[in-house]
């Protein structure tokens, strides 16, 4: 976020975001949204909380709920980094050059970034058609003089009123679930670690989305922060099946490297299916709660909450699921 907001902010400063709203808008307006949009969707890419808090400069109700409701769909910096390794070490695993590698991990993470743009298309249109059906705003805008940036206005526009803030809202929302984290890895039942007991009775509905009880166990642990999903994902790993020689240390939130972790994944039954259906499951599940408690904050509704919340996560699963009924029929499995 220190590096995304402060260029995002430069651009605002020089006057250049208008302008991409502006042309845009016959884009969005295909789809029942509007123009300013654009500009919540490029913030959503530093924090989907901030790009929420963002849709205050649509003046339209309707389509300011629209661009609330799926900004999810827009890779945050939190999922960034899940994307980048799972692209890097599983999807590029059967290449032997770096060069190449490199070319499909990159390929992997434009087409994810791509998926949720198209994806935010197809939702605003269905949503627009359906449950917030109403005319589209007239786009009204001045458009201001290309201008030289303030260094000192940059800084702290991008720091303090939105680094700052955003990471304020997180460490509210997080800090009680390092506990509940920490409790399921170290609190046993029957000899047995809770993790370990709530990560097997999730394995059927893992299995049915192409993943695994305990990737769906870290996403469950993992709402509060996106940033916590792999670190949280090996070390459910390692209480389930040991370490596998690897000497990384058991109850506590790890994020081994390189061979080290592409080996932890391959020892627990990762395949290419699991990573593809991983990939999409990071884009199509529900906020993290930060952002969820940005939506109530932001449309004082019980009903848009839960409804902004469950929708994209409904979406994931039904997703996942067709994926990997698919890809078993195709391979006979």
């Amino acid at each position: 976020m220190a590096i995304f907001f402060p260029l995002f902010t430069l651009l605002e400063d020089v006057g250049y975001l208008p302008r991409v709203a502006f042309n845009l808008d016959p884009v969005f307006r295909a789809t029942g949204a509007h123009g300013k949009q654009a500009l919540t969707m490029s913030m959503g890419f530093g924090c989907n909380a901030a790009g929420v808090i963002a849709c205050r400069i649509i003046d339209s109700p309707r389509e300011k709920l629209l661009a609330i409701l799926t900004n999810n769909f827009i890779i945050c910096n939190g999922r960034f980094p899940t994307v980048i390794a799972i692209a890097t070490l599983m999807v590029a695993t059967d290449t032997t050059s770096g060069h190449v590698i490199s070319g499909i991990a990159a390929f992997t993470v434009i087409a994810v970034v791509l998926l949720g743009i198209l994806f935010t298309f197809l939702a605003s249109w269905v949503m627009s058609r359906t449950i917030l059906r109403g005319e589209a705003s007239a786009f009204t805008l001045e458009l201001p003089p290309y201008r030289r940036p303030g260094f000192f206005s940059i800084l702290y526009r991008s720091l303090i009123d939105r680094t700052i803030f955003v990471l304020g809202r997180a460490c509210c929302v997080a800090a009680p679930a390092g506990l509940v984290i920490w409790l399921a890895a170290n609190v046993d039942v029957g000899g047995t670690p809770i993790a370990v007991h709530l990560s097997r009775a999730l394995d059927p509905i893992g299995w049915y989305l192409g993943l695994s009880g305990i990737i769906v166990l870290a996403y469950i642990v993992a709402i509060p922060a996106n940033e916590i999903v792999v670190p949280t994902m090996i070390m459910l790993m390692i209480l389930v099946g040991g370490d596998q020689g690897l000497g990384l240390a058991v109850g506590k939130m790890i994020e081994p490297e390189g061979e080290a972790m592409r080996s932890m994944l391959q020892a627990n039954g990762w395949t290419l299916m699991t990573s593809v259906c991983l990939l999409l499951f990071v884009l199509l599940h529900n906020p993290c709660g930060t952002t969820i408690w940005t939506i109530w904050k932001e449309t004082r509704s019980i009903k848009w909450t839960l409804f902004g919340t469950l929708m994209p996560l409904v979406v994931g699963i039904a997703t996942c699921a067709l994926v990997a009924a698919i890809w078993r029929f195709v391979d006979g499995g």
